[in-house]
């Protein structure tokens, strides 16, 4: 599986096609610790092996994990040496992913990932031929599962015709300790909340503090939405700041709720809305059909295109032509170009669209 949050939760359509066109196999899965809190409760897999496949002597660790259930086939959602290697100490005698990072000759069946020259309308772009394509994750996934399903005939635009939704699922106990967090942040069982994530991964795609503490404060006066501004604990003193900021009657900070990865699914489960950077909870909203504002920059948005409805994507720059990709125009495509009025716009929009809908439902 996957290592990083989003990445796994976008695997989730190619996992439920892989579980539905094989009723009768015994599906393992080789996770990272975290990922298993995510995947919890779902029921794609009969077994999971945790383990990190951290330092040099990791892939004999893990491979000594799997190898006593004698799988006969791997499927490799990374593009890592290292997942590959362990797979091969493994002994599964079939190998199927994507020809990266110098591991094709691990592999007995290797997928060629889609370069720009070969895929429209990135083609266009001579300078970046030989770069990779940013094709959308879930179809990345979906085309190895179609590998497997049916070997002959796997292109991404073939994969599948319809691709399934994201999807998760919380226990009995994580929904115990969500209903703990919100009620100390002094949120009732049934008030509706939104829930702001300033962070990610990496600092570029990070829109300005200043900017979400003013969109908290517009989502309480317009819409009565108190907002639970979330992070990792590395990124507490950011969470805090942001929630100081916009007041607090306005916004409650997760470093002081507690909350763990796992907690964190039921409470974005029962959220009115997220406004978020291009993060790992934005892809746990989607699969729980929970509207969702994505801000892009100077990361392009097609990387992560996913099957959701309620989302409503706000980009640095849209009016960069379809050939380029975003990543190549960091200046043009920074974040901060995105303005507040712009995102307040997208999370009306979307607030009003998605009550309308649950009216006439």
């Amino acid at each position: 599986m996957p290592t990083w949050v989003g990445d796994a939760v976008m695997a989730t359509p190619a996992l439920r096609a892989l579980r539905d066109h094989l009723p009768g196999a015994f599906l393992g899965a080789l996770l990272r610790p975290g990922v298993d809190d995510i995947l919890a409760g779902t029921d794609f897999f009969d077994q999971t092996h945790i383990d990190a496949r951290a330092g040099v002597m990791g892939p004999k660790r893990a491979a000594a994990r799997v190898r006593p259930l004698r799988y006969d086939t791997a499927l490799l959602l990374t593009n890592s040496f290292s997942s590959a290697l362990t797979t091969r100490i493994a002994g599964i005698p079939r190998r199927v992913g994507y020809e990266r990072d110098g591991r094709s000759f691990l592999l007995t069946a290797g997928l060629i990932p889609p370069k720009r020259r070969d895929t429209p309308p990135f083609d266009q772009d001579q300078q970046h031929a030989n770069d990779w394509a940013p094709i959308p994750a879930c179809s990345y996934y979906m085309r190895l599962v179609a590998h497997i399903l049916s070997p002959c005939e796997s292109p991404i635009s073939d994969a599948i015709e319809t691709m399934p939704p994201l999807s998760l699922m919380t226990t009995p106990s994580e929904e115990e300790a969500a209903q703990e967090s919100l009620r100390r942040a002094g949120i009732a069982p049934n008030e509706p909340f939104a829930i702001l994530n300033p962070g990610g991964n990496n600092s570029a795609k990070r829109w300005p503090a200043e900017r979400f503490a003013r969109l908290a404060r517009h989502l309480h006066e317009a819409h009565n939405l108190r907002s639970i501004v979330s992070g990792s604990p590395g990124e507490a003193e950011l969470t805090e700041h942001i929630a100081r900021d916009a007041g607090a009657n306005t916004a409650i900070s997760t470093a002081d709720l507690g909350i763990t990865l796992a907690s964190l699914k039921a409470i974005v489960r029962r959220a009115s809305i997220m406004i978020t950077n291009d993060t790992g909870p934005r892809h746990i909203a989607a699969a729980f059909n929970i509207p969702v504002v994505t801000l892009f920059g100077p990361t392009d948005h097609r990387w992560t295109t996913i099957p959701h409805q309620l989302e409503r994507i706000v980009l640095a720059d849209p009016t960069l032509q379809a050939s380029s990709v975003a990543n190549d125009h960091p200046q043009r495509c920074a974040i901060e170009q995105i303005d507040s009025e712009t995102v307040v716009e997208a999370a009306d929009s979307l607030l009003v669209a998605h009550c309308a809908q649950n009216t006439t439902d």
